[in-house]
């Protein structure tokens, strides 16, 4: 079993029972066991679409048997089960629910669509915060997870 760090976020609708269908999803899903959910964190949108609503995200720690392009589909299925139409999704833009990898194992990968760890993990305290609060041990290569969160609240 490989350890992975999925990070949630919606932003449309009712976003803490969208984040829980999405765990309880997860959860669900062929070799994917959720091991932990941190609670839920508020944050305005980060990107260049003004004028949307504020997010709601959490970071979720699973094991997984799947490979990290299979655990990256399963998330896919989660977002489209739960609302996301990836065919109209506005980068940066409102959204029913977001399910993205942030970490599987130690693999650091850029292909098919998929780059790990997440490229933007580092500089965004919506995943750092929650995910520092259920691994107060967590690193990207960047470095501690939660000497990066420190950076960003300088």
């Amino acid at each position: 079993m490989t350890r992975a760090v999925l990070a949630l976020g919606a932003n449309l609708g009712h976003r803490a029972a969208t984040l829980r269908a999405a765990v309880d999803a997860l959860a669900a899903t062929d070799g994917v066991t959720v091991e932990a959910v941190s609670t839920f964190v508020e944050s305005a949108p980060v990107g260049a679409v003004p004028d949307q609503p504020d997010f709601l995200n959490a970071v979720v720690l699973v094991r997984t048997t799947l490979g990290p392009h299979e655990l990256l589909a399963a998330a896919h299925a989660v977002e489209t089960a739960l609302g996301l139409d990836r065919s109209t999704k506005v980068p940066d833009g409102p959204r029913p629910v977001d399910v993205d990898v942030i970490t599987h194992g130690d693999a650091e990968l850029d292909e098919d669509g998929l780059v790990l760890p997440h490229p933007r993990a580092h500089e965004r305290a919506f995943v750092l915060g929650p995910w520092l609060e259920l691994d107060p041990d967590a690193e990207l290569p960047a470095g501690r997870v939660a000497d990066l969160l420190a950076g960003l609240d300088r």
